[in-house]
């Protein structure tokens, strides 16, 4: 591998004509560039920003540990069909995230910032009235931190 010099010092323009040097300049500007967006990219997917970097089975995962695991009164949070067990719940988590995922593109982008605000409008709603103690508000922080403690491990 060759390493070279990131650093131009006035030597370097006395030697060089004034165009070679603003080649050397501009390579090594954008050389840097992309060191930097490399780098801003590494952080910018294992931030919260980047949401669509979680798959459907992460979500239900993430909304599993959320709702209680396996001590919740109701698996998964699901509340509105009846299932049998625990595989049954996982299965009705993941259909509601497919159907959500769908639901966003279509309308729901223009009124939510991104797909789990809109999932958790529609998953545990806010001043609903099967939620007497307002629980539901912790419900998206718990399910990103779940999210976010298992994508930048």
């Amino acid at each position: 591998m060759i390493r070279q010099k990131l650093s131009i010092n006035s030597s370097d323009f006395s030697i060089l004509g004034g165009r070679k040097a603003s080649a050397i300049l501009r390579y090594r500007f954008w050389h840097l560039s992309l060191l930097v967006v490399v780098g801003g990219l590494s952080l910018f997917l294992c931030s919260t920003s980047y949401i669509y970097a979680w798959t459907d089975t992460e979500i239900a995962d993430a909304i599993f540990l959320a709702e209680g695991k396996e001590r919740a009164t109701f698996l998964y949070g699901i509340r509105s069909v009846s299932y049998a067990d625990e595989k049954d719940a996982r299965r009705i988590c993941l259909n509601t995230i497919r159907n959500c995922r769908r639901r966003y593109a279509k309308y729901g982008y223009k009124d939510y910032p991104d797909f789990l605000s809109f999932l958790a409008s529609r998953y545990a709603p806010l001043n609903c009235d099967n939620d007497p103690k307002g629980l539901n508000r912790f419900w998206l922080k718990n399910v990103l931190y779940s999210l976010e403690k298992n994508k930048c491990q």
